[in-house]
């Protein structure tokens, strides 16, 4: 089915809608003595989120102890040896748990106890953990603008596909790029990434909000408001799952 579209006429007002919506669901947590599990993608997408939902959270004087970050992804290269892969240093500045700390834990006061990310080592593992902590209350998603990745799942990803080391298609690194401006040449971008699945994302998740901003996503727009799952734009998984939305400002709605 079409995932519901709602439009909003800046991509600041989007950011503060959806940090709303998460601040409530946190406070509705903490209210009922449970744990808040907020899945979450490294990015610019989500960015205006992030912070609107850093200024909610001191305006309201929020407890977050209770609450868990659940990262999607993470750049790896092969170990040393040659056996298996390992993350690139997490102080490099296309790193995932960089980003996390400094963008999104970080100035919320979330100690890096509580975010998680799936390990290269044993991935499978991953959905195992987010299964045994309840799922994920909350998953922020975002959209590639040339391939439709989500995470690191490259077009061609199965519905059925779980956290895994992946190889990253070449459009996924030329977008990410533009994430990561300290990259010069395309050479200097990682081959593959740890990612959670199409599946880990649907069966893990009570809501799904997609965040699609700007009008280089026109696009993307377009091709997640479908009725079932395309396996060449992985991002289109929205129309799989409940309680999903697709939040789009108008530059990136527009036609």
């Amino acid at each position: 089915m079409n995932a519901q579209l709602t439009v909003f006429p800046t991509e600041a007002a989007l950011g503060a809608h959806l940090a709303a919506e998460i601040a409530d669901g946190m406070e509705r947590a903490a209210a009922e003595g449970r744990r808040y599990l907020l899945g979450c993608p490294g990015g610019r997408s989500p960015r205006s989120t992030y912070q609107a939902l850093t200024a909610l959270v001191r305006e309201r004087g929020l407890d977050l102890s209770h609450v868990v970050i659940a990262m999607m992804d993470e750049y790896v290269v092969p170990a040393t040896g040659g056996t298996g892969y390992a993350d690139v240093p997490h102080d490099a500045h296309y790193s995932c748990h960089r980003f996390a700390r400094e963008e999104i834990a970080g100035p919320l006061g979330i100690p890096g106890s509580r975010v998680w990310f799936p390990e290269a080592s044993a991935p499978h593992l991953y959905d195992q953990r987010i299964a045994d902590a309840g799922g994920i209350d909350l998953f922020v998603l975002a959209s590639g603008a040339t391939d439709g990745h989500i995470a690191f799942n490259p077009p061609g990803s199965p519905l059925d596909s779980v956290t895994r080391v992946t190889a990253l298609a070449e459009e996924t690194r030329r977008d990410n790029m533009g994430t990561f401006p300290g990259f010069t040449s395309l050479s200097e971008v990682p081959l593959h990434g740890v990612t959670v699945g199409v599946a880990t994302i649907l069966r893990s998740s009570r809501a799904l909000r997609m965040v699609i901003t700007g009008a280089h996503k026109r696009t993307a727009v377009r091709r997640v408001l479908v009725d079932t799952f395309d396996p060449a734009w992985p991002a289109s998984l929205l129309a799989e799952g409940g309680n999903a939305a697709l939040y789009a400002d108008a530059a990136a709605a527009a036609g």
